[in-house]
């Protein structure tokens, strides 16, 4: 199975995702799954999320510790994201910037953004500050593999009906995107890559997406 994506068209402004052989992805989402993100995949979400929460617990402990030591705030940063049929949900991190920085201000591009801590330099570089999402998947807010949750700022002043396709699953840590070379760029100028996610998802997809994953955080260090 390719994960490069598909190709992405444009006329008048307007983005449209098609598949490789061009067929517009018109079919019903309804129509393409089944029971797997019905009940399987929320299942398997809500188990491994708690393994992996229990699991991690310690290493959150310390983590959340040296957050308070190395600068004033709080320890979890909480941002309101759009998540599955445009319910809007507080997504977790572990802070890893100023507290005087813009709540809904652009990401940083680099690490040398002068917004980010000393530690959150580190949490960011290894994604240890993405830890506190597994409160979210435990929640139902969130799974392992779907569309980045976008922030709320972009989807009330920027979406259209066809970005708004991106709420028919729920946000993930990771996904198609995550794992391709436009990974660098926005989220919202690569759409194309949730609306193959969404076109195919199946438990074979989210296996593949999060060994790739764990492939780009290995050789990278820096996703």
């Amino acid at each position: 199975m390719n994960l490069s994506g598909p190709e992405y068209y444009g006329s008048g402004g307007e983005a449209i995702a098609k598949e490789g052989h061009g067929k517009l992805l018109e079919q019903p989402y309804s129509q393409r799954v089944g029971g797997y993100t019905d009940v399987m995949k929320p299942l398997i979400d809500f188990f491994v999320a708690a393994f992996l929460l229990l699991l991690t617990s310690p290493i959150m402990l310390v983590i959340a510790v040296m957050i308070k030591l190395d600068s004033k705030g709080p320890v979890i940063f909480k941002q309101e994201r759009y998540g599955k049929n445009g319910i809007k949900f507080n997504i977790y991190k572990f802070r890893t910037m100023r507290t005087d920085a813009p709540k809904y201000g652009l990401s940083p591009t680099t690490s040398h953004d002068p917004r980010i801590t000393r530690l959150g330099r580190l949490l960011r570089k290894t994604s240890l500050d993405e830890l506190p999402q597994l409160l979210n998947i435990i929640k139902g807010d969130m799974s392992f593999v779907g569309p980045r949750p976008e922030m709320k700022r972009i989807v009330e002043e920027s979406y259209t009906d066809l970005e708004r396709r991106r709420f028919l699953v729920k946000p993930g840590i990771t996904g198609l995107w995550q794992v391709s070379e436009a990974r660098k760029e926005p989220i919202h100028h690569n759409l194309q890559y949730d609306f193959h996610y969404i076109s195919n998802v199946s438990l074979q997809l989210d296996i593949k997406i999060i060994f790739r994953t764990a492939m780009v955080m290995i050789k990278s260090n820096t996703f």
